[in-house]
């Protein structure tokens, strides 16, 4: 007796586990599964993607593909407006609804039919066909050929409501062709739709030249502007690089002017004091005359005496003068060469070398030597041409300057032999002693 009751629970265990195996049902992400017989008003229940358990003898489970499916629609002789018959063919895609009514449709109304798909593509393609005629007829031949785009639209708009009462929907559709329909007996070879084709074609060719001449020309322009921006920029360089070196020149001639306007300025000073001078030492002369002539008057002896103290002072005058204007100009050559600048200094000195280098070159004569050594002012990098013989440009300029001091000093005896004993004791000094550059 335990034994039967053993097995008895062992096989209601065994039916319960296969019972739950059996009736436990998957449903997939594209699926839609539907429990009938279930409580509710509708009286089943639908779901998509995870499990349901089906009650045996209560229960009825059924699944429907929700994978979209494609087909292509051929409508033979629609009449577009216009009576022009037409043939256009179609790609759609449908499938089962994705909102909740149009589901509960789709349960109530097709859901038989989808076990059949190839049922269930012709009724959705007699709904497709119908309204793809009704919305080319309200639209033009031309409208058809060239916004096919509008007419998926409207197709899409116009099937909704009829797709949704049983339970679809169309995903996407696409008008593939659209072509003259031939009526038996029209032998004519192009038709209204292909002409209209071919003016198609022409004016896509003609409007692909247009783009490409526009795009050629523009790539000229784009070039010819390219060029003429770098001969500008060119040329306006060059207009700066001129303009520079035109400041420049004219700084230096400015320069140049004032430098030459401070200098005759200054010597025409000189020459003014140097007049004044004169004028005065020329009063003081006739006032020298006027005296000795009254002084040979009264007595030669006070006349003699007097004229000596008048020479006297007619010398001081003159030196005085002169040495007045001198130094007058020595101060307006150094006020101008202070506000020349280092070039102006440069520049009055080799304008004025001569002038600096002979009195100090009428001064070696008093100067007794044996040797003189001379500086040529030769830039350092200047290279001896061996260990015994100096460079030959150096010894030439040696040679040119200790032959003008040579020259000076041998002159020196003879201009100073008026001058008393002490000049002509000096002279021999420096006459016996020949002068010779050594590049030094």
């Amino acid at each position: 007796m335990i034994a039967f009751v053993a097995a008895l629970g062992g096989l209601v265990c065994l039916t319960v586990l296969v019972q739950l195996l059996t009736n436990m049902k998957i449903v997939g992400g594209n699926e839609l599964g539907i429990v009938s017989g279930a409580e509710g008003a509708k009286g089943f229940r639908s779901l998509s993607g995870g499990r349901a358990f089906v009650v045996p003898l209560l229960q009825r489970f059924v699944k429907i593909d929700l994978t979209p499916i494609t087909i292509e629609v051929v409508v033979d002789s629609a009449i577009a407006a216009g009576i022009v018959p037409l043939n256009v063919k179609a790609t759609v895609s449908f499938a089962i609804a994705s909102n909740e009514m149009g589901r509960s449709h789709a349960v109530t109304r097709i859901s038989a039919l989808a076990k059949d798909r190839a049922q269930l593509i012709k009724v959705s393609s007699d709904i497709i066909e119908g309204h793809l005629r009704d919305s080319i007829a309200s639209m033009t031949p031309e409208q058809v050929m060239k916004d096919k785009d509008i007419l998926g639209a409207k197709m899409i708009n116009a099937c909704k409501d009829d797709l949704e009462n049983i339970g679809l929907e169309i995903t996407t559709m696409n008008i593939a062709d659209v072509d003259d329909h031939r009526l038996p007996g029209v032998e004519e070879p192009d038709l209204y739709m292909a002409l209209l084709k071919r003016v198609q074609s022409v004016v896509a060719e003609t409007r692909a030249r247009q783009a490409q001449a526009e795009a050629i020309a523009a790539s000229a322009e784009q070039s010819e502007a390219r060029r003429a921006e770098t001969e500008v920029k060119s040329l306006t360089n060059e207009l700066e690089s001129l303009r520079a070196s035109t400041r420049v020149a004219v700084k230096e001639e400015v320069r140049r002017m004032t430098v030459g306007v401070e200098e005759a300025s200054r010597d025409g000073a000189a020459r003014v004091a140097g007049i004044k001078g004169a004028v005065e030492a020329e009063r003081q002369n006739i006032d020298m005359l006027s005296s000795r002539w009254k002084a040979e008057i009264v007595t030669t002896a006070a006349a003699q005496a007097e004229k000596m103290v008048l020479d006297a002072k007619a010398d001081a005058v003159r030196l005085t003068s002169k040495a007045k204007a001198e130094l007058d100009q020595v101060a307006l050559t150094l006020e101008i060469l202070g506000k020349a600048g280092p070039e102006g200094r440069t520049a009055w000195i080799v304008d004025n070398f001569e002038r600096l280098f002979v009195p100090f070159a009428e001064t070696l004569g008093d100067l007794p030597a044996g040797r003189i050594s001379v500086v040529t002012g030769l830039p350092s990098a200047t290279e001896p041409l061996s260990a015994i013989r100096p460079n030959a440009v150096a010894l030439a300029r040696n040679d040119l300057v200790a032959a003008a001091i040579g020259a000076i000093a041998e002159l020196g005896p003879e201009a100073d032999t008026g001058k008393g004993s002490d000049s002509k004791q000096a002279g021999p000094a420096t006459s016996g002693a020949p002068a010779r550059g050594i590049g030094g």
